[in-house]
């Protein structure tokens, strides 16, 4: 008689091993079919190894840009060089390019991101008149929430602020009279941010005018839908959703990218271009490096070093000015 056959079950793999599986399979891709140097092997290498770290279990398939961009600023915040970032993404576009061919993933969100060639030193930087334009650009009348979106991006600019800080912050970390905000950061760090005179008006407006109204409206959804929801039941975010909720990070870009967007400003604008511009207009103003470093709340000064570039146009004033034979 025959011995009885173990039946064999399929096993299902874990998403994290599917992923490993394809990184193992786009190393022999570039190496047999696209016969790359073994140094530029080891180079993609190295790049895939650190975007796996950011990863961590996140299926790549659920990734969307403003995850990407999160990426670039965890690759900033490595105090890589520019140039060393722009590497790293054009591995992580390769890596998803591969991935689509290989019917992985319908779309490639990378190809987004744009050329690393056509980076500036800091990427997305408004000009101050830009900044004057798009804190205006929230219209009573057209927008439903002006002015909770104005005072979103007065705080952005005036803070500096990550984008996950500005979504979490609260009510109780706003000192509008101290004149400062306390932003909880990476690593569960605190640190206080002061706020300028513009800032805190028009906080002021949405505290006094715009939040109430919102909270009038949300107590009105909720008791249509036989809930309790009140303004004293309500958490008390800094900004409200329109459901009585924490903002999300995507929802704070997607505002963004509308206002940019009004006012003509490039498409590459994000939360993150407020922090770069925060940065730079205070360094062209003459602030310290030092002082820089403790309002954006980096650990490492080598990440705020990138906003010791001169501009162009700057560097011909002096010159017009001071050379003897300019």
């Amino acid at each position: 008689m025959a011995p009885t056959r173990r039946k064999l079950i399929a096993r299902k793999m874990s998403v994290t091993s599917v992923q490993q599986d394809w990184f193992g399979r786009f190393l022999d891709y570039i190496k047999d079919e696209c016969l790359l140097a073994e140094n530029t092997l080891q180079a993609y290498r190295r790049d895939l190894v650190g975007f796996y770290q950011w990863l961590g279990p996140r299926p790549i398939k659920e990734l969307r840009i403003q995850d990407l961009s999160e990426y670039l600023g965890w690759l900033n915040g490595q105090g890589l060089s520019p140039s060393s970032v722009a590497r790293r993404v054009v591995s992580m576009r390769v890596f998803f390019r591969f991935l689509q061919l290989e019917g992985h993933l319908e779309g490639n969100e990378a190809e987004l991101l744009g050329s690393p060639k056509l980076w500036e030193r800091i990427p997305g930087v408004l000009t101050p008149g830009q900044i004057d334009q798009l804190m205006v650009a929230p219209v009573e009348g057209t927008d439903v929430y002006w002015l909770r979106d104005r005072a979103i991006l007065e705080l952005f600019y005036a803070t500096g602020g990550r984008v996950s800080e500005v979504a979490t912050l609260r009510l109780r970390d706003v000192h509008l009279q101290e004149g400062y905000c306390r932003f909880t950061g990476k690593g569960d760090k605190q640190r206080d941010v002061p706020l300028g005179r513009q800032a805190i008006k028009v906080f002021n407006a949405w505290l006094s005018q715009g939040r109430p109204e919102l909270e009038r409206y949300i107590e009105r959804r909720s008791r249509r839908r036989g809930g309790v929801e009140s303004p004293e039941t309500l958490p008390d975010w800094a900004f409200l959703s329109r459901t009585g909720h924490e903002l999300r990070r995507e929802a704070l870009w997607e505002l963004i990218k509308k206002y940019a967007s009004r006012i003509g400003a490039s498409e590459t604008i994000s939360p993150h271009s407020m922090r770069h511009s925060f940065a730079t207009h205070l360094m062209a103003s003459g602030a310290d490096i030092r002082q820089v470093q403790v309002l954006l709340g980096h650990s490492n000064i080598r990440t705020t070093e990138i906003y010791t570039h001169v501009d162009p146009s700057e560097l011909k004033k002096v010159h017009h000015k001071y050379h003897p034979r300019s």
